[in-house]
């Protein structure tokens, strides 16, 4: 597990294959309860190719000076992504 909240990440290897390739993240909170938002695409061994770009929300709880993954919430597509910012536009203006 990561020491500094700037070095959690969600790429993922197995096998010598990149299964999950992280693209970007943004860091929403930080301290003992950390949210980050990521941008990554997933490795599909039928065809070879990346997945189109998905995005999750994720919480680590840091204790012994460790951050532990605690939640998160997968967004699957860009279209759900917009209607999730649709919402919060709405509820936030």
């Amino acid at each position: 597990m990561a020491e500094t909240v700037d070095d959690l990440t969600v790429n993922y290897t197995d096998g010598g294959v990149e299964v999950v390739k992280e693209l970007d993240k943004a860091i929403l909170t930080k301290g003992a309860w950390s949210t980050i938002v990521f941008r990554y695409q997933e490795w599909d061994p039928r065809k070879q190719a990346y997945s189109a770009d998905r995005y999750t929300i994720r919480r680590y709880q840091k204790r012994n000076d460790r951050f532990q993954q605690k939640s998160k919430f997968n967004i699957s597509s860009a279209d759900q992504a917009r209607k999730l910012i649709d919402v919060l536009t709405k509820w936030i203006d």
